[in-house]
């Protein structure tokens, strides 16, 4: 009963409303063996005649309009522009079992949507209010510093220097924030083109070392490469940006790292790639935030990250820039032993 079509149901009222018929006849008349021959004839009758109404009663008036449903459906489905909505008849036997399947699968991909919408809604809510916060701590202060300027301090030619270098730290970080929305927001749209071309990582690991070491020794952090990895590794990647990459994560090493402590760049050959891995023996983070890391101004201890100065965003701007790359970015960390965040390089093609 469950795949019924329009011929079956027909068929099966015809037949009822025939025999219904027929035996009704039959003994009102009192129709004796020889008038078997009319009730068979009656019957016949009757049941086409059941039969055609039926079927062209289910056709016309239900079983057409479920399939211009379904049709609807269907042509929607593959695709609204191209699809001509009144084309092709459908030609399934049984359009309900076939509307059936196509709500439920409609259903399921709708519920999937309304879900991702939901949680992008709340992603946007939780970036325009980190946004906010972020514009909103620098500009307060030059708002204050300004204020103060103007109320007097001017004629103090010491604090007025003091106030002044504070204002411009401030500014920087506006700018550096500016800056670093721009050049996220054109990675997510892909503008951003890459100049890729071979380069030893090994040699440009040393080079971020010297450029970033002055930070480092202001935690006496040390910068080394680990035992055994010490020789070119050579990659096919844009080196620029690859740069800009070890920089952030070497940078982050020394603002989470301990006083005194170290931080290690790895090497391995995986075959097609390079792992590059920086290691750590900082704080560590909590396995809880290691999903969310990468999101635009997600921070783990928001007033100890802010203290340490950036943007919020170094992560997110490391993650695009490695899959811009067609590669791979991941973190594994624990709490008081330290963080290593590695990523993947295609391996340069030996000429």
């Amino acid at each position: 009963m469950k795949n019924l079509t329009p011929k079956t149901i027909a068929f099966y009222s015809a037949l009822v409303v025939a025999a219904v018929a027929t035996l009704f006849v039959t003994l009102g008349a009192r129709v004796e063996m020889s008038g078997w021959v009319q009730c068979a004839a009656l019957f016949a009758l009757v049941f086409s005649l059941s039969y055609f109404l039926f079927y062209y009663a289910m056709e016309r008036f239900i079983y057409r309009k479920i399939k211009l449903v379904y049709k609807t459906i269907h042509n929607l489905k593959i695709d609204r522009f191209t699809k001509d909505i009144l084309g092709k008849s459908i030609k399934s036997e049984d359009p309900l079992s076939d509307v059936q399947e196509e709500v439920k699968e409609w259903a399921e991909k709708n519920k999937q949507e309304i879900e991702s919408l939901k949680r992008a809604e709340q992603y946007r809510k939780e970036f325009l209010s980190n946004l906010s916060h972020e514009f909103k701590t620098p500009l307060f202060s030059i708002q204050g510093y300004v204020h103060t300027l103007l109320d007097g301090a001017m004629e103090d030619a010491e604090v007025n220097k003091h106030f002044l270098e504070k204002t411009a730290v401030s500014v920087e970080r506006l700018t550096n924030l500016v800056n670093d929305l721009e050049e996220i927001a054109k990675l997510e749209s892909g503008e951003v083109y890459l100049e890729k071309e071979t380069f030893d990582i090994y040699s440009l690991t040393k080079d971020v070392f010297e450029e970033i070491e002055y930070k480092a020794d202001t935690k006496n952090i040390k910068f080394s490469v680990k035992k055994g990895t010490e020789r070119p590794f050579y990659v096919y990647a844009d080196k620029e940006k690859i740069r800009q990459v070890m920089v952030n994560l070497l940078d982050n090493s020394i603002k989470y790292g301990n006083e005194n402590g170290n931080t290690t760049v790895s090497f391995y050959d995986m075959g097609d790639n390079i792992l590059v891995e920086i290691t750590d023996d900082g704080i560590g983070i909590a396995e809880e935030h290691l999903a969310r890391l990468f999101e635009r101004f997600y921070r783990v201890d928001k007033s100890r990250s802010r203290e340490q100065g950036g943007t919020g965003l170094g992560l997110a701007i490391v993650k695009h820039i490695i899959e811009a790359h067609n590669q791979t970015i991941n973190v594994r960390s624990k709490v008081g032993i330290g963080s290593t965040f590695g990523f993947t390089l295609a391996k340069a093609q030996e000429s």
